[in-house]
Order: structure tokens, then sequence, then C-alpha cells
């Protein structure tokens, strides 16, 4: 990592005018309101948080990942500090690793819910934190979003597996205004559909690609979600149990994209839509039951209704990903 010249030394907006500008300092305000009430109402702002609003993000990636990014309190965060103390940029050297990183920090985060933070409101309040503080300290020593956004914030590698061919494709980039190219590639806001082929690198055109950091994610990514909703809540003595569960899930997953990959000779840019349309549609197979309970009717009806919006919502956009990988070339 290294730090720009002095003529690239531009101090970038936080906030755009008019109402990006609004949604952004509206996420600062709803990370404020998060924090207050899972100190104040602890019960009823886990249900809120964890069976509405999370639920309802990967279906947004979908329609273009951008809109989020725009609006993410903890890239807010990672800006407002940008490059006080130093502006360093993330080489590609240094793409892999913040990429495993990312990768293991969503790893072990999110069976985490199911013995603590679903739960214990203290301990989700305190990582919050912890996590809002690290993205503010990062952009001290980094340009833009180099430090924590572009490069070890957990929800990337999501972010570019359903963002991968957006449904949405004129969603502006309103935070980095200008470019100061703070990432050597696969910026996400820069390009969404060459972000995962720019990541991979040269390993995209052989199957080497399948043992990258993200390519071992996005083939694990399907059985880690399945392993997420079939388990159940308990105490912190089940950690071990939750983690053996998601590990065997995820062992099973990359052997089976593995075989798929190597008997029908599939290319990355094939197979991760399918992965992307796979993981996504699995995971509102599951979530649909858990958003049903926000809805009026009867929860069984409502379920199946909505399995019907997200799923028919994934073929869409598996169509439209899989069009755009026919008739267009490999990025570079």
């Amino acid at each position: 990592m290294t730090s720009p010249s002095a003529g690239a030394r531009r101090t970038l907006p936080v906030a755009a005018p008019g109402p990006w500008g609004l949604a952004r300092w509206s996420g600062i305000v709803g990370l404020g309101v998060l924090l207050a009430g899972l100190v104040w109402m602890p019960t009823g702002t886990l249900d809120v948080f964890w069976n509405l609003v999370v639920p309802l993000l990967p279906i947004s990636f979908l329609v273009s990942p951008l809109l989020w990014r725009a609006v993410c309190p903890l890239a807010t965060l990672n800006m407002l500090s940008n490059g006080a103390i130093r502006r360093r940029t993330l080489e590609g050297n240094w793409i892999p690793r913040a990429t495993t990183i990312g990768v293991i920090l969503l790893f072990v985060l999110v069976p985490a819910r199911r013995f603590l933070f679903n739960q214990d409101a203290t301990a989700l309040a305190v990582t919050v934190g912890a996590v809002g503080a690290a993205a503010l300290i990062l952009g001290l020593f980094f340009d833009a979003k180099a430090g924590f956004c572009n490069s070890i914030c957990p929800v990337l590698p999501v972010e570019r597996l359903y963002g991968q061919h957006p449904l949405a494709t004129r969603v502006p980039n309103t935070r980095c205004q200008p470019c100061t190219t703070c990432s050597a590639r696969g910026c996400i806001d820069l390009a969404p559909t060459k972000s995962i082929a720019q990541t991979l690198g040269r390993a995209r055109r052989s199957r080497n690609w399948l043992l990258t950091p993200y390519g071992l994610f996005a083939a694990a990514f399907p059985g880690f979600i399945v392993a997420y909703f079939t388990a159940t809540d308990g105490p912190a003595s089940r950690f071990a149990e939750v983690y053996a569960h998601a590990g065997l899930d995820v062992v099973v997953s990359v052997g089976v994209v593995t075989t798929v990959s190597v008997i029908l000779e599939m290319p990355s840019r094939v197979l991760m839509p399918l992965l992307g349309a796979l993981a996504v549609g699995l995971y509102y197979w599951f979530a649909s039951t858990t958003l049903a309970a926000w809805v009026p009717g009867p929860e069984t009806v409502v379920a199946g209704a909505l399995r019907v919006i997200f799923l028919g919502t994934v073929a869409a956009w598996l169509a439209r990903a899989l069009w755009a990988v026919r008739v267009s070339p490999d990025p570079h």
C-alpha cells in the first residue's frame, strides 16, 4: 500500500447535496438509533434489526449495490476521516489479503448470531460500535474507501456476488466525486460488473479461480446460507456446534461447486452469476418466513407470496446476468 502523490490529495465530500446527502446522514442517525435501541429497548430492537432490516438488504444488492453503499453509515464513518493522517491506497497485491480478511469476518460473525447476537443486545451493540470505530480509524490512514469499505468490510463479498449484474444500471456513485483511484482494482463503485473479474485476476480464465480467496467464498456461500438457516439459536456454550455445522455445509458446498465446474467445464464468468442466484434464492426461501411476520395476513400465505416475489426477482436478475455474460467480452 502506498500514498498517492500530492496532486491526488483531494478532499472527497462525505455527503452529496440533496436527497443522497440527506439519506447518508439519515444512515448515521439510524446507526445511533440502533445503538440506543439495543441499550434501552433490546428485545424490540433486535427483532426489527434482524428480522426486518437485515433481510431486506440482499434484494437491494440485486437492484444495485451502489444503493446501500451510498447510504451505509459505516462507509460514511470511513470517509469522514478520509486520509486525515495518511492517504494510502489499496494496491493489487493487498487485494487477496483484504478479501480473505473480509470473508473470515463474515464467516465468523454470521454464525455467531445463533449463539450470541440474535439474543444479546449488548454484545451486538459493542460489536457494531467496534466495527464503526474501526471504519473511522482506518479512514485516518487510507484514501477514501481503501481502508475499510473496499477492503476488509465483511459485507463487501456479498455486495460483489449479488451486485455483479445489477438490475438498475444508472445508480450514480455519489460518494467518490471525484474518484481518487483508492483501490488498484475491483472497486464495485467504479464498475460493479467488472468487480469480481478484477478481484479474481488472471485466475478467472482457468479453474484456478476456485483456489482464490474470492472464488472459495463464492463456492462456499450457498452452503453457508443453508447452514445458518438450518441452525437454531442457543446459549454461547453451543458455539463449537454452530461453527462445526457451518463448516460442514461450507465444505459440501465447495465440493459440489468444484465438481460441477470440472465436469461441465464451466468458466467463472458463467458460474459466478449462477452461484449468486443460488445463494440469494436460498436466502429468501428461508427469510420469507421471517419477513412474513411483518405483513398482515395468514403467515403461510404471505410467506408463499413473498417467495414468489423474491424468487421472481432473482430469476430476472439471473436472466439478465447470463445474457450479459453471453454478449459481453471478458473484462480486463
